[in-house]
């Protein structure tokens, strides 16, 4: 008998973690006038996983056309493993038409264009930051699902969220993001989310974890606009800046770890930038 209470005492410690998962990241991606998505596209033929489209798939307007004369060549054949979110140049047709047809249910509902799953052992929140579009402000759809759904999954150890427009970015052309993707973000903060990601400015940032009262409990912000649609510059750093760069193509590695996650950007042939580190979940 004692034999017995040992082995089963064996298989009860014998339970297998939660696996590790992948994940490459980019946005602001295709455009028929340049080839910097072709470049782009073969990096992530090389890593496995999940693929994060952080909007403006398709240049310039993100229609049907512009979608299967320009992404589809490229990024498109990715597809059945792509989580994508909607860009501001999708919404250059009414209702983001061409996205919603091109992604299908992947998209998630038209009405919205945000949806969440998980992956390993993180639950990954895809929302739509074209506010004046889909509302994103106090009580609006959006901000209610959000806050459900981060509350029905707060069990989950790690959080990572992403969307198109950036929170806080040194970008020149566009900058940091107020009004819907604050309250956005500020939801995110409150549910202790890891990681966000967001494309918009074209270009590479990483910020260190940030919140009101509690940086080393606050999100780590990515700006990853680099999938091949046009460069634009950086001006000076903003508050909570770590790393920085223009004029250089490429998309981010994450390694999901149970507890912990690894990043790694991976910049396109003949360029030298990369940037890589880790770092526990909350």
């Amino acid at each position: 008998m004692a034999t017995v209470a040992v082995l089963l005492i064996i298989g009860g410690c014998n339970t297998e973690p939660s696996p590790s998962a992948e994940v490459v990241a980019a946005g602001d991606i295709a455009s028929c006038r340049t080839g910097g998505d072709e470049a782009t596209a073969e990096l992530v033929e090389g890593i496995d996983g999940t693929v994060l489209a952080l909007g403006d798939e398709a240049y310039p307007r993100g229609t049907a056309a512009n979608f299967e004369e320009c992404y589809e060549p490229s990024w498109g054949r990715f597809k059945g493993r792509t989580k994508p979110v909607p860009g501001n140049h999708e919404y250059y047709t009414e209702g983001a038409r061409g996205y919603f047809e091109y992604f299908g249910e992947a998209a998630g509902d038209p009405e919205g264009g945000y949806y969440s799953y998980d992956l390993g052992a993180w639950h990954i929140v895809a929302l739509n930051s074209n506010c004046e579009e889909v509302r994103c402000g106090p009580g609006s759809p959006q901000t209610r699902w959000l806050k459900e759904d981060l509350a029905a999954n707060d069990e989950a150890l790690c959080t990572l969220a992403y969307m198109h427009h950036p929170r806080f970015s040194s970008g020149e052309k566009h900058g940091s993001t107020g009004g819907g993707v604050e309250v956005l973000w500020e939801a995110l903060y409150e549910a202790d989310t890891d990681v966000v990601f967001s494309g918009h400015e074209h270009n590479y940032k990483r910020f260190a974890p940030q919140g009101r009262a509690d940086p080393e409990g606050g999100i780590r912000q990515f700006v990853v606009g680099t999938g091949g649609g046009g460069e634009a510059p950086i001006s000076e750093p903003i508050a909570n800046s770590e790393v920085r760069v223009d004029g250089t193509d490429g998309v981010l590695k994450l390694t999901l770890q149970p507890k912990s996650y690894e990043w790694e950007f991976v910049p396109v042939e003949g360029e030298s930038f990369t940037d890589s580190g880790g770092a526990q979940c909350h």
